[in-house]
């Protein structure tokens, strides 16, 4: 099984959301911008249902001198379906991003720390899923984005990319959940 620990940087530290009973008063300090409101309720009502229920895990990223929640993300295994011609397809092994939200909360504490998301994708998220990967065999990061400009720029800029809308047409009718209706399909390799 992967250390958690060993994935830290000077500033920050991954924990597990399981690792303590003290992080319940992480969650409930935790909220969110950009009227984001269904990553916070994810996070303070499903998380911990679902770590029950092995569907995902999640993963708080806190600062390592105040303590303080500053993200978390919550990844789960998956699959992608291309298209293999004549109405067959393919599977393609692949993690889920399937909860990314940073603590707007820690954000405004804190003005001086800049680009938190991209940082924690870079120095946690990353790691860990190439860390499963090589574990496990997985090919790709994969990440159902709400259909805001912005946002979509944003992941491209983290690496993600977008589908032609015929091969994204193709991969929702196999495997987007009804949740994620309305949002675009990004995908990268690991």
């Amino acid at each position: 099984m992967m250390d958690i620990q060993s994935f830290a940087t000077d500033d920050f530290i991954l924990e597990h959301l399981t690792d303590s009973k003290g992080h319940r008063q992480l969650l409930d300090s935790f909220s969110v911008a950009n009227n984001a409101t269904g990553l916070e309720m994810y996070l303070k009502s499903r998380a911990m249902l679902d770590e029950t229920r092995n569907e995902s895990r999640t993963y708080l990223v806190k600062d390592v001198v105040s303590g303080e929640l500053a993200c978390y993300f919550s990844l789960r295994t998956g699959l992608i379906t291309v298209s293999a011609g004549d109405g067959n397809f393919d599977t393609v092994p692949a993690a889920e991003l399937s909860n990314f939200a940073v603590n707007a909360s820690y954000s405004a504490a804190h003005r001086n720390v800049r680009k938190i998301g991209a940082y924690v994708f870079n120095k946690f998220i990353l790691p860990v899923v190439r860390s499963v990967a090589g574990w496990i065999g997985m090919q790709c990061l994969y990440v159902y984005a709400l259909p805001k400009g912005k946002l979509i720029s944003y992941y491209e800029r983290l690496g993600f990319r977008r589908m032609s809308d015929e091969d994204a047409r193709f991969v929702y009718s196999h495997v987007k959940p009804r949740y994620d209706q309305g949002c675009v399909f990004m995908y990268m390799y690991v």
